[in-house]
């Protein structure tokens, strides 16, 4: 069974801008709630398509390894990753929405499967909703 959450946040930002920081890979740990990503294998421009992810999430034994590989790109608009790991499995998804000149909207979906995602989807929706927010805080500080 799928489990689909997702958050969203209004950025001070042109699509652009948004864009280059939800996929700068290895800036997520900035946003990102005890997360550390990596890029395992570089795709299409050294970003795009087919290039492999790996993120830890949490501390210690504690730790969930997140293996992922870019599989839509569609700059400056939507990434899809397919999760490949042995614990989270299925797709997330980053979308960004024009909403006027210097003004965006990002979009994260985890579409999930399996009983971890059933069980962690209270807590998903709330560390996805406090990610954005650190997104867009460490987004307008960079401007």
């Amino acid at each position: 069974m799928r489990t689909v959450i997702a958050a969203s946040v209004d950025v001070v930002a042109t699509v652009d801008q948004a864009w280059t920081a939800v996929t700068d890979w290895p800036q997520q740990a900035t946003w990102m709630p005890l997360t550390h990503v990596d890029v395992v294998v570089e795709g299409e421009g050294g970003n795009g398509l087919g290039t492999r992810l790996r993120a830890v999430t949490g501390i210690g034994r504690a730790a969930v390894v997140d293996e992922m590989e870019i599989d839509r790109w569609e700059p400056p608009y939507r990434c899809d990753v397919r999760h490949d790991g042995r614990v989270v499995r299925g797709r997330g998804v980053f979308l960004v929405e024009p909403l006027g000149t210097d003004r965006a909207r990002v979009t994260w979906e985890e579409h999930l499967d399996g009983l971890f995602a059933r069980a962690g989807a209270l807590v998903g929706r709330r560390m996805l909703a406090v990610a954005l927010q650190r997104f867009a805080k460490t987004l307008s500080r960079a401007r």
